[in-house]
């Protein structure tokens, strides 16, 4: 297992790092650039002097002792030392060097004699000073008669360098510890932002799912936890989900048990009372119909939830074709007719004659036949009508009854698998899982289409359905 560093110190060592390696890199090039410019003004003084005493040799060629004498007086005492010498290095004034003597090579002496000027910056370790020499060529009338040599110490140069290089040190000093302060305040909000997901996510992983952190577009760590609050959000979501689908689960264990239980133990009664012939001649036939009333009912139970299970994985291929609108209401009339006089309804059909539907022919007399005895179901002593129509590129179901209604409360959820109204359930002649309108609302999606519910408490109900035609 690799060495842990700790995120703060992690900072702090990078922010430290940069501003030392920045003051190493700016006191090495104000350091050199000063000592440059230093060398360089002096350079430029020493050949101001030189090219004026050359000037005046020249005018007062009669008198050259008297000039050398008087810019000797004037430089000696600002510790400029020159000597004028001839083209044989023969001095032409005794010039008080306290340095060692002065040699030129041949590629300078070439360089001389060709009319151009010498500079060198040396130090004198034995003297602890740093010196400029230039030589100045002494041309008359284009030929080279001489020249004259200038040096000079820099005085001061490596007092004040060191004194600029301490400057930079308190002052470095100061950055390390402005610097210290930033980090340590930067590293700690960034820290507690970072402890603050990290404590959340410990939350999580223990199966709370309600945690937020605080969140931000300002940075990553922000952008972190929004995408932190969104995944427990959708976490959230999705165990209230389960708990939901646990909660049908067990009531559709409840509902299976209890309407399973019936027709079994009436056709269980009756298949022992046939066997041991407890029950009369007369009442056998009766007996027989409810066992095959009881079967069927059994199948229809079963078949349901297969259904339902199939639809919901898409094992179901749907065949679609164009079929006449009018010919499907009338065949949903004839099948129901009696269930719907049961409970003295009426089913009347408003289509146009024309009107066409692009649907698979099963699957949409499935889904009116579902939706229409749960108007049956819901109403007595009503009317449901059923009506057809091409709205531009749809085709427009609408199934409407004058039945009990549906709470608004309830509306969104009569979708949902497994859900009940509130309704005896003996009085339910089909759907007795609830399955019926979830199954409606798959197969209407399979078909591209959309279904919606309008509903008032007491007035009735109003199933809409729309199908693209083609």
């Amino acid at each position: 297992m690799g060495m842990k560093v700790k995120y703060i110190y992690q900072q702090f060592i990078s922010h430290i790092s940069i501003i030392i390696v920045a003051f190493l890199i700016l006191s090495l090039v104000f350091t050199q650039y000063v000592e440059t410019l230093v060398y360089k003004n002096k350079t430029e003084e020493l050949i101001s002097y030189g090219e004026n005493i050359l000037r005046d040799l020249d005018r007062g060629s009669e008198r050259p002792d008297q000039v050398i004498n008087q810019y000797a007086r004037v430089l000696f005492g600002r510790d400029i030392q020159f000597s004028v010498f001839d083209e044989n290095i023969q001095l032409l004034n005794p010039i008080r060097w306290r340095g060692p003597a002065i040699e030129l090579t041949e590629s300078e002496w070439s360089q001389l004699t060709n009319g151009t000027p010498i500079v060198k910056n040396y130090d004198l370790e034995r003297y602890d000073r740093a010196v400029t020499l230039v030589v100045l060529p002494y041309v008359d009338r284009g030929n080279f008669v001489g020249g004259i040599l200038l040096t000079s110490p820099i005085s001061g140069t490596r007092e004040m360098i060191t004194e600029i290089n301490k400057n930079l040190f308190y002052t470095m000093l100061i950055a390390l510890a402005v610097s210290f302060l930033l980090s340590w305040m930067l590293a700690r909000i960034h820290v507690h932002r970072i402890k603050k997901i990290q404590e959340a996510t410990s939350v999580v992983s223990a199966g709370d799912y309600t945690i937020k952190v605080p969140s931000s577009d300002f940075d990553e760590i922000g952008e972190l936890a929004n995408d932190f609050n969104s995944m427990v959000s959708k976490l959230n979501e999705s165990k209230s989900e389960i708990e939901n689908l646990e909660n049908r689960r067990r009531q559709f264990m409840s509902d299976v048990s209890h309407e399973l239980r019936t027709p079994l133990t009436t056709i269980s009664g009756i298949i022992e009372g046939l066997r041991n012939n407890m029950i009369p001649e007369a009442e056998k036939e009766r007996g027989i119909n409810l066992v095959s009333q009881e079967t069927k009912r059994l199948i229809r139970l079963v078949n349901e939830n297969l259904d339902y299970d199939k639809i919901r994985s898409n094992q179901v291929q749907l065949f679609k074709e164009d079929i006449e609108l009018i010919e499907v209401l009338e065949i949903i009339q004839d099948q129901l007719g009696l269930q719907a006089e049961e409970r003295y309804n009426q089913i009347e059909i408003e289509a146009e004659e024309t009107a066409m539907v692009y649907a698979d022919y099963d699957r949409l007399v499935q889904i009116l036949i579902n939706i229409t005895k749960n108007s049956i179901q819901f109403t007595e002593n009503g009317t449901i009508w059923l009506r057809g129509r091409l709205d531009g590129t749809n085709t427009v179901i609408e199934i409407e009854d004058t039945g009990l209604g549906i709470q608004p409360a309830e509306i969104e959820k009569i979708w949902h698998r497994f859900y009940k109204a509130d309704i005896s359930r003996t009085s339910n002649p089909f759907g007795e899982f609830g399955l019926g309108l979830s199954i409606v609302k798959q197969l209407v999606q399979m078909h591209d289409g959309k279904i919606t519910v309008e509903s008032q408490h007491g007035k009735g109900t109003k199933f809409v359905i729309e199908l693209p035609f083609r």
